[in-house]
């Protein structure tokens, strides 16, 4: 197993190398980078990439004045027209921009090897610093996710599997797949409209997972103002990850249940819950106890972005959301480089889980 681990932890750094690449280059493409922002933030058009595109000239390329010469850096940004190239220049060396792609990568590459992710094009902070503010409050909402969409699943897809075609398992399979088929974003909306003051009540607070002032309370008080800040977001993320994992938990006993040891164990004597928690139980949970991480992530990185922003929580996915409307590449690829990294690493503890599950189960023996 530690050869196993040692191949997949070797294999991280050419996966992120690859993904990193990728992005890069294609940034190189998009249109719309910081120093068009900055440009069309000096000529008061705002920072959206939209109007710039939208306007006057669009499809013209700006050219400097006759005696800059044909290569002058301020011909490829249209925001540029009418500025000093001295000041496009400035904005570019501030930037990191003045210099070559190839340059850049290296750079960057090279800060990534010693964790050190640069620093904001707009805030003027170490990003490393920005994540570390961010992730906790990201990590709070997909780890209570989680596990109460494992707390309540686990459960419910064992009664499903050993009441299967009944009413029950007819009725609860019909209320996870209509939460399955409701987004978490239009979910979350509803309940801001329902209970946080939109049209009817104002039962929990909208911004943030502390209410201000209680930054000095007893441990206890501010304890129960995170959780009470944490009721609606938490819940719109779990209403649609019950479905999946339910599915699977009943699926899983429903094929251990048929199989022979399970009638051999009946004919034996054994009572039911014997049967079904001795030694269907285990085998039944190896695939989804230890897609535990993978679930982790995937609501942490995916499911919690429209939520943090439709309630105001200053995590990881609102950070993302306004480093990419700015183009604060920076923190775009910061963020990129540890998302890849916790996903990789979250995955090979997936498999040592498994190892932990079923000791039967040893992935360095396999061709």
């Amino acid at each position: 197993m530690s050869a196993y681990l040692l191949r997949r932890l070797l294999l991280v750094v050419p996966t992120l190398l690859g993904i990193i690449l990728i992005n890069f280059a294609v940034v190189q493409f998009a249109p719309g980078g910081p120093v068009d922002q900055m440009l069309a933030e000096l000529k008061g058009q705002g920072g959206s990439s939209l109007g710039r595109l939208s306007g006057e000239g669009q499809g013209e390329t700006t050219r400097p004045p006759a005696n800059q010469g044909g290569g002058n850096e301020a011909s490829r940004y249209r925001g540029a027209r009418g500025l000093d190239p001295a000041v496009v220049q400035e904005i570019e060396r501030a930037f990191g921009f003045d210099k070559p792609w190839p340059t850049r990568l290296g750079e960057m590459l090279a800060g990534y090897a010693r964790f050190d992710l640069g620093r904001s094009l707009f805030q003027d902070r170490p990003v490393s610093q920005l994540i570390l503010e961010k992730l906790p409050v990201s990590i709070s909402l997909g780890l209570w996710s989680t596990l109460i969409i494992y707390l309540v699943s686990i459960p419910l897809g064992i009664r499903k599997a050993v009441r299967d075609g009944t009413r029950f398992d007819l009725a609860s399979s019909a209320v996870v797949l209509i939460g399955y088929a409701i987004p978490s974003f239009l979910f979350a909306i509803l309940l801001v409209v329902l209970f946080a003051g939109g049209s009817f009540v104002q039962w929990f607070p909208l911004r943030g997972l502390l209410s201000s002032g209680l930054q000095d309370a007893p441990f206890l008080t501010r304890a129960a103002d995170y959780a009470w800040h944490m009721v609606l977001p938490t819940i719109a993320l779990v209403i649609g990850g019950f479905a999946g994992l339910t599915m699977l938990t009943k699926n899983s006993f429903m094929e251990e249940i048929g199989k022979q040891y399970v009638v051999t164990a009946r004919a034996k004597g054994a009572g039911e819950r014997r049967v079904l928690y001795g030694h269907v139980f285990r085998n039944a949970m190896l695939l989804i106890i230890a897609g535990f991480p993978a679930a982790f992530i995937g609501i942490l990185f995916t499911g919690a972005l429209l939520v943090e922003i439709i309630f105001s929580l200053d995590g990881l996915g609102l950070l993302g959301f306004e480093a990419a409307i700015r183009r604060d590449y920076p923190i775009m690829f910061g963020t990129l480089y540890i998302f890849t990294l916790l996903g990789l690493v979250m995955q090979i503890i997936g498999d040592f889980t498994y190892t932990l599950v079923d000791p039967r189960i040893d992935f360095a023996s396999r061709r």
